[in-house]
């Protein structure tokens, strides 16, 4: 419910995050939409209109769970998007902990057609990789090729399509 919260507040919160996220989609055009009103007083409605149009920005009063104000809310919406200049990806730098110095040794073993690799910097890199982001497998990529692991696997005769482990993550090997 509208008690014991204050919009006004959320609002400077959230907005202080995307400043601190990224300021230039920070700057982006916003349309302010107040949801639950019917659990809030016209006053609290009215302050909040007041304070988010004081800002520059458009408010809509809406009542999601019972549609009310949404269709009206979606019609602003696409005749926005429809002005606004192409769409610019934001994405977080990914920020690697693991650097080419801190390479240390590492062993490679075959057991029953497989290659595992282990290392105690492996461990770690591993822990920091996620196997469904592009940008992190780019970067996994390139440290098994800068640490020399991908030169001992082919030293210790793997060929593509050969499976290697490293710490329970398991792949082929394409190169």
């Amino acid at each position: 419910g509208s008690e014991g919260r204050d919009p006004v507040k959320d609002f400077e919160v959230i907005n202080g995050e995307l400043e601190e996220y990224n300021k230039d989609l920070a700057s982006r055009p916003q349309i302010v939409a107040g949801n639950k009103c019917d659990l809030a007083t016209d006053e609290q409605i009215s302050r909040f209109r007041e304070y988010v149009e004081s800002k520059g920005y458009e408010f809509y009063p809406i009542i999601a769970a019972a549609a009310k104000g949404t269709s009206e809310l979606i019609d602003v919406i696409s005749e926005k998007l429809a002005q606004l200049p192409p769409i610019k990806v934001y994405e977080p730098d990914y920020v690697p902990d693991v650097e080419v110095k801190d390479f240390r040794e590492f062993n490679i073993t075959k057991h029953d057609g497989v290659f595992f690799v282990e290392g105690k910097w492996l461990l770690d890199l591993m822990n920091n990789i996620n196997p469904n982001d592009y940008d992190s497998m780019q970067y996994f990529q390139n440290i098994l090729v800068k640490s020399g692991i991908i030169d001992a696997l082919k030293d210790a005769g793997i060929k593509d399509g050969d499976l290697v482990s490293i710490y329970d993550v398991e792949f082929e090997f394409i190169y």
